[in-house]
């Protein structure tokens, strides 16, 4: 997907999403920080975007869905639309005057999910329907590791870094939602 494509996708899903847990309830303070950051991440790719940085611009909006799509697969955010998929097609190739910025922050966020995924545990009881969810939201930035690893390893450094920043926005706002605790690397998380 083109850069500025994922851009109105993402600035259109955000416009279409609400919070769904009631007003006033722990629950909505939790959605509104899951929808603020998302929409945080959103403005930082634009900005990126306008003064020709598209490394970033590409992994802030990947992030910001990363952060969106938990926030709605989670129940905490609801979409009048149906929820967007920022991996349509193959990744836009930057230019070659990119190409060294995006090498090292691919690289780089490899390291960070891989580091962020072994920093965590689980929060919840085991017993628990949020145990289970805390388990897919596992697999889930693992599968996103994993493609990126072999987008990767393919040669497609754009697609990696959409894959790594996607995995990492929704471990991140799974923490910050309480369903994981850090017990390393605190940096490496929103909280």
């Amino acid at each position: 997907m083109m850069i500025a494509d994922c851009q109105d996708l993402l600035i259109r899903t955000l416009s279409a999403t609400q919070i769904s847990a009631p007003e006033a309830t722990h629950f909505n303070s939790i959605a509104a920080q899951i929808l603020e950051m998302a929409r945080a991440y959103e403005s930082d790719g634009t900005r990126f975007l306008q003064h020709d940085d598209p490394v970033n611009a590409l992994a802030s909006y990947y992030y910001g869905f990363g952060w969106l799509h938990f926030g709605v697969s989670s129940g905490l955010l609801k979409n009048s639309c149906p929820v967007a998929c920022p991996f349509f097609g193959a990744a836009e190739v930057l230019h070659i005057r990119h190409r060294e910025q995006l090498d090292e922050k691919t690289a780089r966020y490899a390291r960070l999910l891989d580091t962020a995924r072994t920093s965590v545990k689980c929060s919840v009881d085991t017993a628990t329907r949020s145990y289970a969810f805390a388990g897919r939201i596992l697999c889930i930035s693992s599968a996103y590791a994993r493609r990126g690893a072999d987008l990767m390893n393919s040669g497609d450094r754009e697609g990696a870094l959409a894959s790594f920043s996607y995995g990492h926005g929704w471990l991140d706002a799974a923490v910050t939602a309480g369903f994981f605790c850090i017990l390393a690397e605190r940096d490496l998380f929103t909280v």
